[in-house]
């Protein structure tokens, strides 16, 4: 039996660019790549290919050296034409040229009788194989999920309230039968529950409301209402000790169809979105993509920031770039390299705040879409303590006290004030509304670190 939690703290950022209910299918991107960079909690990631090589959809590219079980695979066919390393020969990522038509390495294929009897220990082992398991998720600290462990519960966010975030409605639209056997699937690595957690609006619940065999929990509110470590923290906190592992829903179908269909298929839909893409839409690719089709002779202009992911937590690519691995959009905004003169304090028309004396026409017109560049206005100064961080955040914790302790590096006090409840998603938007311009993401991820690492 699911939940209804309404959470009243947050803050929608309504920008100018939603993607339009279209579907594209354009002829496949010329290369792909696979980051260890995308993954946080891998040791010294180590490759089994060599440029030149040849790939299949579902073959080997590297591993984590620490769990060799736990390897990372190609998600197309063709040519390794670049392994790309940085300082101390760091594996930054592998290039694979691709060919026009995916040919898939063979797994074992099951039917859904023979899948309702599978031990946990044959469903690691397929899913380990195929290079699936670094889409688990370990909360605390947001790393690959340890394959040794058995987590209190699962978690899944059905939806997305992030900027310009894509429809999930579109994106998995005939999945379900899919979602269903990997949710059968999934629910026997956990000792406890499987959460599927949707949208209370009918227009934002996606189809994967109707999951057996999983609590589905229904959620109402602003941004982070759809942050999955959000949702745990209402529905089953995280305290020391305590192991919960997270998933897409992207993620489960494509275990559901492993299982079934016996391949590795990293097909998706994404959408290309934001005020400077002359046609916001979606479109059919794959993971780790380059974007280049995607904005060919799309885009207003060409001084943008092209971003894989959302405006909030996403990372800035290029327009020559990749898709992330965990990646459903690609957000495109106008470059705010220019210096505003004391534009930390000028209140403006076209501003976009979440402090009523800076945006007050933004208050006045909520529902209007914004067009917002990406100038922080302002430069990191001394942390001023407002309350307004408590005010964003849906969540018993403090993250003003929680990221100054982070400074200090103090893990007692750390520990006490919550961070084993969050990663980065989850305060993203307290860098967002921070008036002291710091990079809040940044200093959680070295609290992390730390805590993991002690």
């Amino acid at each position: 039996m699911g939940k209804f939690i309404k959470l009243k703290k947050g803050f929608t950022i309504n920008l100018a660019g939603k993607p339009a209910p279209k579907v594209v299918e354009l002829e496949q991107p010329e290369t792909f790549v696979i980051k260890p960079t995308d993954f946080h909690g891998i040791y010294m990631p180590k490759p089994v290919v060599k440029e030149g090589d040849s790939v299949k959809a579902g073959s080997a590219l590297f591993h984590d050296k620490k769990h060799e079980e736990i390897i990372f695979t190609s998600p197309v066919s063709g040519e390794v034409v670049e392994i790309k390393r940085g300082e101390k020969r760091k594996l930054l990522e592998i290039k694979i040229l691709a060919d026009k038509k995916v040919d898939f390495e063979p797994f074992q294929k099951f039917s859904v009788s023979d899948i309702a009897n599978l031990p946990a220990a044959d469903i690691k082992s397929q899913i380990l194989r195929s290079g699936l398991w670094p889409s688990f998720v370990q909360r605390p600290f947001g790393v690959v999920a340890d394959p040794g462990l058995i987590p209190k519960s699962i978690h899944i966010s059905a939806f997305d309230t992030h900027p310009l975030a894509p429809d999930y409605s579109i994106l998995f639209k005939g999945q379900d039968h899919a979602f269903q056997v990997g949710v059968d699937i999934i629910r026997k690595l956990t000792s406890g529950t499987v959460h599927v957690n949707t949208h209370a609006s009918s227009e934002l619940s996606t189809v994967f409301s109707q999951v057996k065999g999983a609590d589905v929990n229904k959620f109402s509110g602003p941004h982070p209402s759809s942050c999955v470590g959000v949702q745990i923290h209402h529905l089953d906190p995280i305290n020391k000790g305590d192991i919960v592992w997270t998933i897409g829903p992207s993620a489960v179908i494509q275990i559901g169809k492993l299982f079934t269909q016996g391949i590795y298929d990293s097909s998706k839909i994404i959408a290309v979105s934001g005020s400077e893409v002359k046609n916001p839409q979606y479109y059919k690719t794959h993971t780790g993509a380059s974007v280049k089709k995607f904005l060919n002779d799309n885009l207003t202009n060409e001084h943008v920031r092209v971003i894989s992911g959302n405006p909030l937590t996403g990372t800035s690519i290029g327009k020559d770039g990749h898709l992330g691995y965990f990646d459903q959009q690609i957000s495109v905004l106008p470059e705010g390299d220019y210096y505003e003169f004391i534009g930390w304090i000028t209140p403006g028309a076209r501003k976009l705040s979440f402090h009523r004396a800076l945006g007050l026409f933004s208050f006045l017109s909520p529902g209007k879409e914004r067009v917002v560049d990406t100038n922080t206005h302002g430069e990191p100064r001394a942390f001023v303590q407002s309350g307004i961080f408590e005010q964003v955040t849906p969540m018993d914790i403090l993250p003003t006290h929680l990221l100054k302790s982070i400074l200090a590096e103090d893990i007692d006090e750390m520990e006490a004030l919550g961070i084993y409840e969050v990663i980065e998603e989850d305060l993203a938007l307290c860098e967002f509304v921070d008036v002291s311009k710091h990079k809040v993401q940044e200093i959680l991820r070295e609290g992390l670190d730390l805590v993991q690492n002690s």
